[in-house]
């Protein structure tokens, strides 16, 4: 049997979906080397020194470069007022505390659903740390709310973040344009990853 949905249907769920997504909580998530917490006002002198840099920014939409500690102290107080994103996280090393970047869940700019996104200071690169972070906020988000999918996107450039985006399960769906404050008007990959993929990828350590 067959049931055809209507516009006005799919214009139900698409809004049943979407209240799901605001209704996201955002616990406090840690992994084996990682705890991905609030950004707080301690937290402003070290993101204002990590994001300093324009590999950084240029791979951003919405990090301006220079990059300042008044514009981390702005970030931080509109992290904690939910005026930036579903979940807004610090990454943070589990074992000292140290901060290494941000990460969060937010709406999808493209359309319904959800969407991810993160950033690491340059001296934490290539360690895994991303990854790591990526799984624990896609996790979150299928666990979290009924969504069937969700979002990622980078630079066309960007082969590390492309790597994270592979090693999370995530399917490519096509290019289109990213306004970056820092680099202004560039290609971007845009990829999803479905709720039954995710669901066969759960034991991220295996």
């Amino acid at each position: 049997m067959v049931a055809e949905i209507s516009d006005h249907d799919e214009h139900h769920a698409r809004e049943d979906e979407e209240e799901s997504a605001r209704r996201i909580d955002c616990p406090v998530l840690v992994t084996e080397r990682l705890v991905l917490r609030p950004p707080h006002e301690e937290d402003v002198d070290a993101i204002a020194d990590l994001a300093d840099n324009v590999r950084v920014a240029e791979m951003l939409s919405r990090m301006p470069y220079p990059y300042t500690r008044a514009h981390a102290a702005d970030f931080v107080n509109r992290a904690k007022t939910g005026e930036i994103g579903k979940c807004v996280y610090a990454i943070t090393q589990a074992e000292t505390g140290i901060f290494m970047g941000c990460c969060g869940i937010h709406s999808h700019k493209h359309g319904e659903g959800l969407e991810i996104g993160y950033w690491l200071g340059e001296p934490f690169w290539g360690r895994g740390y991303a990854t790591e972070a990526a799984h624990a906020l896609i996790d979150l988000a299928f666990r979290a709310t009924d969504i069937e999918r969700l979002h990622v996107s980078c630079r066309v450039t960007n082969a590390a973040s492309r790597r994270v985006i592979h090693k999370s399960g995530f399917q490519y769906a096509g290019t289109g344009m990213m306004d970056s404050l820092a680099a202004g008007n560039v290609p971007t990959e845009r990829y999803t990853l479905d709720r039954r993929t995710w669901i066969g990828l759960r034991s991220w350590h295996r």
